[in-house]
């Protein structure tokens, strides 16, 4: 087995930059039905804190796993959650290719999310870093782990978008 090229994994590096970009866009113009298409069919989601994420601790504050609860949950925002209307404007950092291996990129990167209510306010609404597994394929990327691991432990209000 050969290790890959530095062509190669500046090209997996530049395909997974763009997928994520189309990922945060999809999410900030909310085409929350679309959220799902961006993971394999048994693909994974999850939002944490640092100090659980340090402590190895399995506590999530939001959590997928496959195409149907990706789907169910934006069914639940749309018609039975209760909250407060705002959008996100996600701001992506740096990526670093961790590992390729078999198709698959393992990657991380860190974002800050600003939150904009109806009422115009704005504010940095979580910031922190993710861990993406991000399959390349003939049908595109695909991931299959997404770990958001937010700086804070808490946030000032409920987490019901996707990050």
């Amino acid at each position: 087995m050969s290790l890959p090229t530095t062509t190669e994994k500046l090209m997996a590096r530049l395909t997974v930059e763009a997928f994520l970009a189309e990922y945060m866009l999809a999410l900030d113009a909310d085409r929350l039905e679309e959220w799902h298409e961006f993971f394999t069919e048994d693909g994974s989601y999850r939002v944490t804190t640092r100090e659980n994420a340090e402590l190895g601790l399995p506590l999530d504050l939001m959590s997928c796993k496959g195409h149907g609860m990706f789907k169910d949950r934006i069914t639940a925002l749309r018609t039975a959650n209760i909250f407060e209307p705002h959008v996100y404007c996600h701001i992506p950092g740096a990526l670093r290719v961790i590992d390729m291996k078999d198709g698959v990129v393992d990657c991380e990167s860190t974002f800050t999310v600003v939150r904009t209510t109806n009422h115009g306010d704005m504010c940095v609404f979580v910031c922190g870093r993710t861990h993406d597994r991000v399959k390349l394929g003939e049908a595109g990327p695909k991931l299959v782990t997404r770990t958001v691991i937010l700086d804070s432990r808490q946030i000032d209000t409920l987490l019901v978008i996707p990050l």
